[in-house]
């Protein structure tokens, strides 16, 4: 199946303006997006903060495609979005990226990454990290941790993303920003978003030890 995309903005910059892809005939919108990431590696992390669009219309990224669909690829518009980054990705998180949530009014910044470890509490060696999500309920999971958050810290701005898949020893696994005017709300609220992740998000940790493999869930 052929079908072209477009990309705007950042990520135009990152990759091209239009690419033509040859996909198989089942292929989602998701499956453009990867494809399109293996000819630019540099757009992975920015799925989190993609809106795709099919044929001139928001879509989800399971949305089927059909020959010569036109699958577009949308940032941010410009002024910001009303959604702020908070969701799933399965690519390296861009830490950096979450930070500019903050703004001029924002006196304090606290940043947490969680990143995947190379020994287990018992110290056994771990070789690799892999997370499975319900990604429609940790998506909606994710989405009401934020809503909560801007009811009680209402000047705080936060920006929350969770990796899927493998993780490599060393990479992030989840970050989380807030930033608040003053230090007290910005520590409290990203406090509140890793305890609410631990033990709310419906996602598990698979971890790979030299002598076998065992399921946990994140924080157990």
């Amino acid at each position: 199946m052929h079908v072209r995309t477009r990309c705007f903005a950042t990520l135009r910059e990152l990759s091209a303006a239009r690419s033509d892809l040859d996909l198989a005939a089942d292929a989602s919108v998701s499956d453009a997006w990867d494809a399109l990431v293996s000819r630019h590696p540099a757009l992975a992390a920015h799925r989190p903060y993609t809106q795709p669009a099919r044929n001139g219309t928001a879509v989800t990224w399971d949305e089927a495609l059909a020959e010569g669909d036109e699958v577009a690829f949308l940032p941010p518009v410009s002024g910001g979005s009303d959604r702020p980054p908070v969701g799933l990705t399965d690519g390296p998180i861009d830490v950096e990226a979450l930070e500019r949530v903050a703004g001029t009014a924002h006196g304090a910044v606290v940043t947490f990454v969680g990143r995947a470890r190379n020994r287990a509490d018992d110290g056994r060696e771990v070789l690799e990290l892999e997370y499975e999500a319900y990604p429609e309920m940790a998506e909606a999971t994710l989405q009401a941790v934020a809503a909560e958050v801007a009811d009680r810290w209402p000047d705080c701005a936060l920006a929350v993303v969770h990796r899927t898949g493998a993780v490599p020893i060393g990479e992030a696994a989840v970050a989380i920003v807030t930033a608040a005017p003053h230090r007290a709300d910005a520590y409290e609220a990203n406090r509140y978003v890793i305890e609410a992740i631990k033990q709310r998000l419906p996602i598990w940790k698979l971890e790979r030890f030299a002598d076998g493999t065992q399921w946990k869930r994140p924080g157990a």
